[in-house]
């Protein structure tokens, strides 16, 4: 008997932002004298400094809408630039960047949408007339759009539209130095001839006028670029397959030949005279244009090959030689051109040297779900990039510790790192503090941690703290006192006890300055004034026993301290600043909560100082602190885990990882920690906070219970950590730090399938050689699951590539196998009439074929099924097949029954006798496997006309697919319906427009759930998307369903959308067929989880709108813990 379905409540949620670079360009956004680099990547802009150590991130800000162009312009009343913003919507923006915020401000923004016109096939096309009177659209067939600009102040004027003769428009260009605004056409005619045509624009008359003196017939067939030239030389270059041209007003064509054929995909100017240009194509070669002219006349041109990247969407010289490379299909990076080749010994051919990678998960067109470690936290494998590009990429929440050495030492109190003296770069000593004893390890002649001793320092008591400090001196605190140690003679030269003969409970110190705290709440400042002097420079009567205090520099304080932050037994944080005549409070804070602050620490990130609190209840607590006042502000809460929070600060390593021609272990986004200060925070979930584009992150440790740690610098173990455990000193290196960890092995082609087998822990992955071209074949490769080294391959036949391939166990034999689907696609055939099913076996390096099965036309997918039988999706049907012996003791696949259905059968997904189908063009639907009968039956569809992309079973009843105008919807069995008609008909409960094409949905997570949390069993699917986001939908109880909505809701009206853009509207489902109407039964968790980043008064504002008497504590904790969801 079928029960009522339970209600549907979806929260998607962003994992991994988009990496796909969509363009970027280069200018003066964020002052006259800084050099910006801005990237588009799908949804998301991002603002760079160009420095001189790298790029240093500025913004990174969410879209509401898909970013199809963006373009850079200065009126002549400006000393930096606008941006103009065009989304796939059809509406733009004319964005500034405000100072003295430090945020994207809307200058002008509209809707260039058209009631008729039939959109354009090749994307839009956007040029601006380098004077600033106007920009042109390419939107729909036969037709510009025109917004009229005031070259004065870049004010935009009523868009008008003009006929355009041409209809299939390639490129379209703003020419340089003419009179008129003037645009070069590149287009086709009905025989796919290409030519080149120039208009001048009349504002006034809203006409176009052509220019007869710029035009070209026939180029070059290919001819899919046109890159203009800055004034006095004008015109613009063609960039075709086999010919670049140049085409001027004023002279005869000159042209170059490509050294092969090729594709041109991106080009960027590196001259201001545009005498030189940097061009990519589609294989990923570099190529230098340079242009022989006198200023007015080029004499003519040549092109040479300078080195290889990843296949460029847009190229930004930057200065000094270094260039932004932007990549759709493969990683970004950031590379420097030679005269000379740097590296002449690898490549004596390449000018090209990487300086940072930015790794690109896009395109994932494949990924499966594993817990490789067996400790229950998931990890995604992608098969991602195209062509060349293509990689194998882990991605797994958090940040590991590469363990170097570990050393079974139980009761450890404390840790902090020694130099022999000040002027050494590496650390030798670790100092390691017991209840009553201090003990010491020291790097030996043998490279090897040894025991040894320091003369001066107090070996039979508990170590408060230890550390270098000014004058190549060591500083020892213990209960009894403050220890001064010289670096050199090891013999100590001073100490200090506090007054009456009371003891130490708490100390920090700073290379000259070290506060202890006596009992009582009796504080005292320390200064090393020289060799052998320490004196006590202030004390202070906190009026409650300390808890925590620290001394760290902040800013540009250099080593001295201008405040001493303070915890106590009274629930307070102190900051006192330092004075002349002693410590004076400046600033008292209440804490929240009834558990002491066990470790308090000042620390600036990029350049921002803040004071964090841990609490001994796993709470973290976080300040704005002001180095001038003192004053605190922006109070956040976040709790880490359940013990005590330690803090230690330390140099983290750049998450900008350096390019690897192997498999690597790089850092994601641009302007993450990049080698800056870290602070780590032990307890039972050890936590890294670091800073990305001014914002605080935190990024979970994959280890368990840390009690303390301190940065270990030796020449043995560089950039290590030394990590204290209940039971252990473990030192190892930490990975690049970001939210996200990435594992990149390339396999210089394109990948097209992957899945895991638990059995042989090894992975599947289809993969396709030279694609595109004559010699493209396909291969079926097996990886070893810890290592990704390829143990075997298996080429498919002329013609045949893999479809589908999945790990089964089938019928009732004892062995795993691969099962492959593919398809025959011969040139002469529109549709594959042929393919094969492959059952494959892998053992001890081997992969050996034990069955096939030719199927008539593509085998799309393929799936275990219960039972032990094989789910397969041809053409339009849908196949069950059963694993039979034969009589000679072989196996064979069999068919067991099949069903027809629309138009393709493009994915499956089974949930016990349930089979869901996604078609290409004709949405959903949902058959059962009838096992007394031995058939396969229709039982419901969906009657939309939807083109699936990605399809999944959310539960028995209810069930999730994409759609290829970024879209989800949610459809559900009409289990309350009164007649069969209606009962064969499913629901839709839920639509929602994601922004981004999904290629996979699978079951699982990327984070490690708590038992104790009340999200710990909500189900999660994880998708993956062409522009490389990662993303979960996690299905909510009711209440957490409406608290999320109220949320959102709220936020719409207090978190206005750059550009003026609208949220509800965005997030609105809409496609070629239907638009409007808000979205239903999915609530969107970028938003949402957008609280967390608000100041105090606009989180109040928002928790005020939201009513039921919620407090900004209770809805952060909400809202902290959906986050962790991901």
């Amino acid at each position: 008997m079928e029960v009522e379905s339970r209600p549907v409540f979806n929260y998607v949620v962003t994992a991994h932002k988009p990496t796909a670079v969509i363009k970027s360009v280069v200018g003066n956004f964020t002052s006259p004298n800084d050099v910006n680099l801005i990237v588009a990547k799908c949804t998301r802009l991002e603002v760079h400094t160009s420095t001189a150590t790298g790029l240093q991130g500025v913004l990174d800000v969410p879209l509401y809408g898909r970013i199809s162009g963006i373009e850079l312009f200065r009126p002549k009343g400006r000393d930096t630039d606008l941006l103009f913003v065009l989304l796939e919507r059809l509406k733009f923006c004319v964005l500034e960047y405000d100072q003295a915020s430090g945020e994207l401000v809307s200058k002008a923004g509209g809707d260039v949408r058209d009631a008729v016109g039939r959109p354009v096939d090749a994307g839009h096309l956007v040029a601006v007339d380098p004077q600033c009177r106007l920009i042109a659209l390419h939107l729909y067939d036969g037709m510009l759009k025109v917004l009229p600009l005031d070259p004065g102040s870049g004010r935009v004027s009523e868009a008008f539209n003009v006929r355009l003769e041409e209809l299939n428009v390639v490129a379209l260009a703003a020419l340089a130095g003419c009179e008129r605004p003037t645009l070069a056409v590149l287009y086709e005619d009905a025989r796919h001839a290409r030519h080149l045509k120039a208009y001048a624009v009349s504002v006034r008359d809203k006409d176009l006028v052509e220019v007869a003196t710029i035009s070209a017939q026939n180029l070059d067939p290919g001819a899919g670029l046109l890159v203009p030239l800055p004034a006095p030389l004008g015109g613009v270059v063609v960039l075709g397959e086999s010919v670049i041209s140049y085409i001027g007003a004023s002279q005869a064509p000159r042209s170059v030949p490509t050294p092969r054929p090729t594709i041109m995909k991106a080009a960027g100017r590196i001259d201001a005279d545009g005498s030189r240009h940097l061009l990519s194509d589609h294989q990923g070669l570099l190529y230098l244009l340079v242009l022989a002219h006198d200023g007015k006349h080029v004499a003519g041109l040549k092109l040479e090959v300078v080195g290889r990247t990843s296949s460029a969407s847009s190229l930004c010289y930057l200065d000094a030689g270094v260039v932004y490379v932007g990549s759709r299909q493969g990683d970004s990076h950031l590379i420097r051109l030679h005269a000379s080749p740097p590296n002449p010994a690898v490549d004596p051919h390449s000018y090209v040297e990487i300086l940072e990678s930015y790794p690109n998960l896009g395109p994932i067109v494949d990924f499966c779900v594993v817990d490789l470690d067996r400790q229950g936290q998931g990890q995604v494998v992608a098969a991602s990039g195209a062509l060349s590009d293509g990689a194998v990429r882990v991605i797994r929440n958090g940040i590991g510790i590469n363990e170097q050495a570990t050393i079974e030492l139980p009761g450890i109190k404390g840790v902090w790192s020694l130099r022999p003296t000040s002027m050494d770069a590496h650390d030798k000593y670790l100092v390691l503090s017991f209840v009553g004893e201090t003990r010491l390890l020291a790097i030996n002649e043998d490279e090897e941690l040894d025991e040894a001793e320091v003369a001066g320092f107090e070996a039979h008591a508990l170590t408060l703290w230890c550390g270098n400090v000014a004058h190549d001196q060591l500083a020892q605190v213990t209960a009894a006192g403050v220890r001064l140690v010289d670096c050199h003679s090891q013999q100590l030269v001073a100490q200090w006890s506090p007054p009456g003969g009371g003891a130490i409970n708490m100390a920090a110190g700073s290379p000259t300055q070290i506060v202890v705290a006596a009992g009582g709440g009796s504080l005292h400042l320390l200064e090393v004034a020289g060799e052998g002097q320490l004196v006590e420079r202030a004390s202070f009567a906190v009026g409650a026993e300390v808890a925590c205090c620290d001394v760290t520099p902040i800013g540009e304080e250099g080593e001295a301290a201008a405040y001493v932050a303070v915890g106590t037994w009274s629930m307070e944080a102190l900051v006192l600043r330092v004075a002349a005549d002693g410590l004076a409070p400046v600033t008292r804070e209440q804490l929240p909560g009834e558990v002491i602050p066990r470790s308090i620490l000042m620390a600036s990130f990029e350049g921002n100082p803040y004071l964090l609190a841990g609490l001994g209840d796993g709470t973290l607590l976080h300040w704005r602190l002001d180095a001038a006042t003192g004053a605190l502000s922006e109070r956040k809460k976040m709790v880490l885990g359940t013990k005590p929070v330690m803090l230690r600060p330390f140099r983290g390593p750049s998450a900008q990882g350096a390019a690897s021609t192997g498999a690597s272990s790089g850092g994601v986004a641009l302007g993450s920690a990049a080698g800056g200060t870290s602070v780590f925070a032990a307890s039972d979930r050890p936590t890294v906070v670091y800073s990305s584009h001014k914002k605080l992150m935190f990024s979970n440790l994959n280890e368990s219970e840390v009690t303390f740690m301190a940065p270990f610098n030796s020449a043995s173990f560089p950039d290590s950590l030394a990590i204290a455990k209940e039971g252990s000193l473990t030192i190892g290196t930490v990975d690049a730090i970001q939210k996200l960890h990435v594992r990149t092995v390339p396999l210089g082609e394109q990948p097209r399938r992957i899945t895991h087998q638990e059995a042989t822990r090894t992975f599947g992955v289809i993969t396709i050689t030279n694609m595109g071209l004559e010699d493209e074949s396909n291969h079926v490769r097996i990886l070893d699951d810890t290592t990704l080294d390829t143990v075997a391959s298996l080429s498919l036949e002329p013609y045949e590539m893999g479809c589908a391939i999945t790990s089964a166990k089938l019928g009732d034999d004892p062995a795993t196998y691969y099962v492959v689907g593919t398809a025959v696609a011969r040139p002469e055939e529109p549709e594959p009439t042929k393919g094969r099913l492959l059952v494959l076996a892998y053992e001890e390096g081997r992969l050996s074929v034990v069955a096939e099965r030719e199927v008539r036309g593509a085998a799309y997918e393929v799936l275990p099924f219960q039972g032990g039988r094989l789910l397969s999706s041809c053409n339009n049907k849908v196949q069950l097949h059963r694993w039979m012996s034969r009589a000679d003791g072989s196996r064979e696949l069999q068919t067991e029954c099949s069903h027809a259905l629309h138009v393709l059968s493009l994915y499956l997904a089974a949930r016990g006798d349930h089979i869901l189908v996604g078609d290409l063009m004709r949405s959903l639907s949902l058959l059962l496997f009838k096992q007394e009968e031995g058939a396969l039956e229709l039982r419901a569809q969906d009657y939309a006309s939807n083109w699936c992309t990605a399809v999944a079973m959310l539960d028995d009843d209810t069930y999730l697919a994409a759609e290829n105008a970024y879209n989800l919807f949610v459809v559900r069995k009409n289990l309350d319906a009164t007649s069969d008609e209606e009962r064969q008909r499913l629901e839709l409960v839920g639509e929602f427009h994601l922004g981004e094409f999904v290629n996979r949905f699978r079951p699982g997570c990327l984070v490690m759930r708590l038992p104790d949390s009340e999200l710990s069993n909500v189900p999660t699917l994880l998708y993956g998307t062409i522009d490389g986001s990662l993303g979960m939908i996690a299905s909510l109880p009711p209440h957490t369903y409406e608290f999320c909505g109220k949320l959102q809701d709220a936020l719409r009206k207090v978190v206005r959308g750059v550009g003026g853009l609208d949220h509800a509207e965005w997030r609105a489902f809409a496609n070629e067929r239907r638009s409007g109407g808000e979205a239903r039964a999915f609530v969107d968790g970028d938003l949402v989880e957008a609280f967390l980043e608000l100041g105090q008064e606009e989180a109040a504002k928002v928790v005020g709108l939201m009513g039921g008497g919620l407090s900004v504590e209770e809805v952060t904790r909400r809202v902290e813990e959906l986050a962790r969801l991901h």
